[in-house]
């Protein structure tokens, strides 16, 4: 007879939870590092009671913001390249519709996470309770709705036997490398409180490691061949090179073959920056090294990488009639995307074998050799706009300098939305794998600081650097308090450029005029003065505005010293972006306007468009 025990829903949820475990530097440790959790009449009483018996074994951590706690839960996911990972609850009505925004992150960055939200009740007898939102025409929709196409699996518990194959089905989605993402168990709140008899083998303690997918041997085939047939190959590496942790297996393959690499903003510090082959930032915000390459390169191998835009220059950076891409990635949607060459495997076993399949065989040396003096050119245009200035409005560049001389590339560098991640991604010299944290797959302002403190939970011996605008600062800045009070040091370098910056430089850049973005620019009757510092100390940082970059390399000294989180303000010009590097991006410009300026660069846009069906129309004549 099967042994059973009595539990609510809830409970069961949570002990199950405790009880599942994985592997990291040959120990075994909790898959979940926690709960985050903002608790509301919709999961305090259930879920709230049941997360308090394990709390020895399940930790639970209270935020200030919804969205919050789930970007530091995913941030944690990240910065443990997807090993382990987090949950989040929240009531039902506004808590649960503020996780939204973090499920997309999650969705897009393929990043694992549990959502949690309470729901409402399963017997609709009090109907309409609090925070519910009716649908005059659907009786069974709630606004937990909302996160079904941004979550991997999404179900509804109105019923408390459904949370075991509801769990385990959350379980494979959350660990498997291909159809990895956020997962939303919704939790009608009666249900939480309802009591059921488990079976003990439910609970019984699970070990999870990754699945390392092997390349299938045609497709292995038809990649190597493609590849010993390149007169100018080059290797795109993407945040799946980081999840699989394939950074070992990469540099011994471009090593032994000779072929340089680029890196997306998911990918950076795949290798680390010094490294001969390495050319930095690709697309958009690549470096002239790595974009000169890909403009010219007849074989592109795309390693754990979507291919979004700003990585292909919306289309149009690889100019190299018929050239081929190779797709190398764990998921099938990926990997055959825009007629590539699909290699499904794990970047890692798939670096392996194309390593071994190539060995003997090198890109011709003219190429290779090309590439390493485009690095070394690159390099000194950076040196260039990082160096210190006695300039009262220093730009994003020379902060970036600052920090970097100041801190090295020791630390683990997060940012996130704005004009940062394009000047972080082609000047920032990063280190180790995963020392370089960006969330640009969806650039989401307000991730910054409660991304910080994720990686900070999951990295707690390392020196966590977040570099943030002082837009994004104004939208989500509460977890300030939150690390404060865990002791979770985090070392926040604020741009203050008075507005949105960086879209105000796309704007202008499209014809517009200035307007709506720069604080000046908007509608007001008095200017705000903001004191950054003073509200950063009012949630219990350490915090100082620096006048300068000199007096921001001293504070940033003292900042490594320091034992709680340092906020360090500095004044930035909102015009100024690095020139050298970049490439086109769609931004579709207006086709009539009154302004000028807006027809002139709609000329310009449709210039762009032009050379991109050309090279569109070369490409399927050469592959016909």
């Amino acid at each position: 007879m099967t042994k059973t025990i009595r539990l609510t829903m809830a409970q069961a949820l949570t002990r199950f939870l405790a009880r599942q475990m994985t592997e990291m530097d040959g120990k075994k440790v909790p898959i979940f590092g926690g709960v985050w959790a903002i608790f509301g009449h919709g999961n305090v009483a259930g879920v709230g009671e049941a997360l308090y018996q394990v709390r020895d074994e399940l930790p639970t951590f209270r935020a200030h913001n919804e969205q919050a706690m789930a970007h530091a839960a995913i941030a944690y996911a990240k910065a443990n390249f997807r090993r382990r990972f987090m949950a989040a609850t929240s009531s039902i009505g506004p808590g649960a519709l503020n996780m939204v925004t973090a499920a997309a992150l999650a969705h897009v960055n393929r990043l694992p996470v549990l959502f949690l939200p309470g729901d409402v009740f399963a017997n609709r007898i009090p109907d309409p309770v609090l925070q519910q939102a009716e649908d005059f025409s659907d009786g069974t929709a709630t606004v937990n709705d909302c996160l079904r196409p941004v979550s991997r699996y999404f179900d509804r518990i109105t019923r408390p036997e459904q949370i075991m194959p509801a769990l385990n089905r959350a379980m494979q989605v959350l660990t498997d490398p291909a159809e990895c993402g956020p997962v939303t168990l919704a939790l009608c709140q009666d249900v939480q409180a309802e009591a059921y008899d488990y079976p003990e083998s439910f609970f019984a303690e699970r070990f999870w490691t990754p699945r390392r997918q092997r390349p299938d041997r045609n497709e292995l085939a038809a990649a190597v061949a493609v590849l010993k047939a390149a007169k100018k190959p080059l290797v795109i590496a993407g945040g799946g090179v980081l999840y699989s942790q394939a950074s070992e297996e990469l540099a011994k393959l471009v090593q032994g073959a000779g072929i340089p690499v680029c890196e997306t903003q998911g990918g950076k510090s795949s290798l680390p920056d010094d490294h001969p082959l390495n050319m930095g930032a690709v697309g958009v915000t690549g470096t002239s090294a790595a974009n000169r390459l890909a403009e010219e390169a007849d074989v592109v191998l795309a390693v754990g990488t979507r291919l979004q835009d700003f990585t292909t220059g919306s289309w149009a950076l690889f100019k190299h009639a018929g050239r081929t891409i190779i797709g190398l990635n764990v998921q099938p949607f990926d990997a055959g995307k825009h007629q590539a060459l699909p290699l499904v495997a794990d970047a890692a076993e798939g670096l392996a074998e194309l390593a071994a399949a190539l060995k003997g065989w090198k890109a011709p040396s003219g190429w290779t050799d090309n590439a390493i003096t485009g690095k070394k050119n690159w390099q000194a245009d950076a040196d260039k706009v990082t160096a210190s200035t006695n300039a009262a409005y220093p730009s994003d560049a020379q902060v970036i300098g600052a920090v970097q001389r100041a801190m090295g590339s020791g630390v683990v560098l997060l940012h996130a939305a704005g004009g940062l991640p394009g000047e972080l991604h082609k000047l920032w010299q990063a280190g180790a794998p995963g020392s370089y944290h960006a969330e640009y797959g969806f650039s989401t302002m307000g991730y910054e600081i409660a991304g910080g403190l994720g990686v900070k939970m999951a990295k707690p011996d390392e020196e966590v650097v977040v570099m943030i605008g002082d837009g994004s600062y104004l939208m989500l800045n509460s977890e300030i308090a939150t690390s404060v009070m865990l002791g979770l040091k985090l070392t926040i370098v604020l741009l203050d450029n008075r507005g949105y910056g960086c879209i105000n430089r796309l704007q202008m850049a499209t014809g517009g005029a200035n307007f709506n973005n720069l604080l000046k620019d908007a509608r007001h009757e008095t200017l705000p003065e903001i004191d950054f510092a003073a509200h950063a100390a009012s949630m219990g940082a350490i915090a100082e505005k620096v006048p300068s970059i000199a007096g921001l390399e001293t504070a940033l000294a003292q900042a490594k010293k320091n034992t709680r989180t340092t906020v360090l303000v500095i004044d930035t010009d909102p015009l100024v972006s690095t020139e050298a590097g970049g490439s086109w991006w769609d931004v579709a410009v207006p086709e009539v306007s009154a302004r000028p300026q807006v027809n002139a660069a709609r000329k310009k846009y449709e210039e762009a468009l032009s050379g991109r069906v050309s090279l569109a129309i070369r490409e399927r004549a050469s592959n016909v």
